[in-house]
């Protein structure tokens, strides 16, 4: 399946350029587009929240997208890069008429894949090293993070289930049949109703 993905920002502009592009190389390689992909949205959007979405879902090995440029994927270079590697290792060619990028099964995409690895490895550190940073820099402030010890939480599974408990306890309901109908062991009910409906 041979897909022409067209993206432009804003309303304002056209798809009719981008479109002529690809049929032009597609004229020229003997290639036909059998489905186009056309939408206007910012590409700072997850491709989930765009049109790319689906078709990231339901291409297959062997398929090939063909758009004007790289950046019609996205705006930054890390979700550009995302999109690629999810794209080969699925085994779908990217070919890109400006950039002049043939991403699929050559020597170029493996070392492109190898790349976009690196850096989702090396983004996962900086998140992780970055969070440390900052908790480090909290406790060092004095603030108290995390759950004092010994410390339930004010919140449970049951809390705001109160008076429905109570009105099931007034009518001589079990805490094995309480338990059934909010979905909890009875362990769990009877926990609750000891710490935290202490009138019970």
């Amino acid at each position: 399946m041979i897909y022409g993905y067209i993206r432009v920002s804003t309303d304002k502009q056209t798809v009719d350029n981008q479109r002529f592009e690809i049929e032009r190389f597609c004229s020229k390689n003997n290639l036909k587009i059998e489905q186009w992909i056309e939408e206007k949205i910012s590409g700072t959007k997850s491709p989930e929240k765009r049109l790319l979405g689906p078709l990231l879902a339901v291409v297959k090995k062997n398929d090939l997208i063909v758009c004007s440029e790289l950046s019609r994927l996205g705006r930054s270079l890390f979700m550009i890069m995302s999109i690629l590697n999810r794209l080969m290792e699925i085994g779908v060619l990217v070919w890109t008429i400006k950039d002049n990028y043939r991403l699929g099964d050559n020597i170029q995409s493996k070392v492109l894949a190898f790349a976009f690895g690196l850096s989702a490895e090396i983004e996962r550190d900086l998140v992780s090293q970055r969070t440390k940073e900052a908790l480090a820099r909290r406790r060092a402030e004095g603030v108290v993070l995390g759950r004092p010890s010994g410390k339930k939480s004010s919140r449970v599974k049951l809390s705001g289930y109160e008076k429905e408990i109570q009105e099931l306890l007034d009518n001589k309901i079990s805490k094995s049949e309480i338990g059934r109908k909010l979905g909890v062991h009875r362990m769990t009910v009877s926990e609750f109703l000891k710490e935290r409906m202490l009138s019970v």
